[in-house]
Parts: structure tokens; C-alpha cells; sequence
């Protein structure tokens, strides 16, 4: 299933996962030091919290999380056809999985990306492609998403 994605930022990582637990009556499906995500059902939603004091409460980004990479493709396909330009990132380590995705700018500056997860990912790899690891060796770097 696909699933619109709002991406927050929070003061707080503890108390935000507290009350976004309880309000959507579902656990994290990841936390890592200052994030967290959940896929939740009902309704469909993925919701990503970065722990970012100096932004609490502002949007940090929205995207479409997708099944699979011809969905990505479609999507990418069907925005450049209406004359969109497209920021597209292949499998990159974002958000702490392995990703496949483009990116899109609305009118007013928001960035919306339509992603595909490929494989979970360790916090030594993120904002990492594989073409950076071809170069040099795993180092920590400062992530994808953390606009």
C-alpha cells in the first residue's frame, strides 16, 4: 500500500514518540538516536520525527512512500511529462534504509518525495549512495532528510 509521509520536526524525540504512539495506537516501526518513524494503518500514513529543537513543530519534509520502484518510476515519468523538474537520488541510505526516490518542489518551497524503502540501513551509511562507498570507505555523515 502506498502511503502519504509527513516528516516533523520535534524537540523532543522521547515525548513526541509518546504521544504519536498513543495518538495512532501503534509503536515505532524504526528508532535510531534523534528519529523515529511509524508506518501506521489507519489511516495510511508513514510519520517520520526528526528531533530538531532549533525547528520544533515545523515540516521538515513530505513525500509518498510507494511499493515498489515502477511505482517510483510512474510517478517520475507522469510529474516530468507535466513539466516538473526532478531532484532523483538512486539507492541512497536516507531515513536509515536504502532507498530509491525523486524529489519535487511545490510552488511555495515544499519538498515532496516519492520513495521506494529497498533495505533497512545502519546509521554509519546515512545520506550514503553506493557510488560514495565505491570512493571512499563508511564514514558518518550528516543525513538525507534533515532539512
Amino acid at each position: 500500500m502506498s502511503r502519504l509521509q509527513l516528516a516533523l520536526n520535534v524537540k523532543d524525540i522521547d515525548a513526541a514518540v509518546t504521544f504519536y504512539s498513543t495518538l495512532f495506537d501503534t509503536e515505532p516501526a524504526k528508532r535510531r538516536p534523534g528519529y523515529a518513524n511509524f508506518a501506521v494503518d489507519n489511516p495510511p500514513l508513514k510519520l517520520v520525527l526528526f528531533e530538531n529543537p532549533e525547528a520544533t513543530g515545523t515540516l521538515n519534509h513530505l513525500g509518498v512512500e510507494r511499493e515498489s520502484m515502477e511505482e517510483v518510476e510512474e510517478q517520475a515519468n507522469r510529474l516530468e511529462a507535466a513539466g516538473l523538474r526532478l531532484d532523483t537520488e538512486g539507492d541512497v541510505v536516507c531515513c536509515y534504509a536504502r532507498q530509491d526516490k525523486h524529489w519535487v518542489t511545490g510552488p511555495d518551497g515544499q519538498r515532496w518525495e516519492n520513495y521506494v524503502v529497498l533495505a533497512d540501513a545502519g546509521a554509519e551509511l546515512e545520506g550514503r549512495t553506493t557510488a560514495d562507498l565505491a570512493v571512499e570507505p563508511v564514514a558518518p555523515t550528516g543525513g538525507c532528510c534533515a532539512s
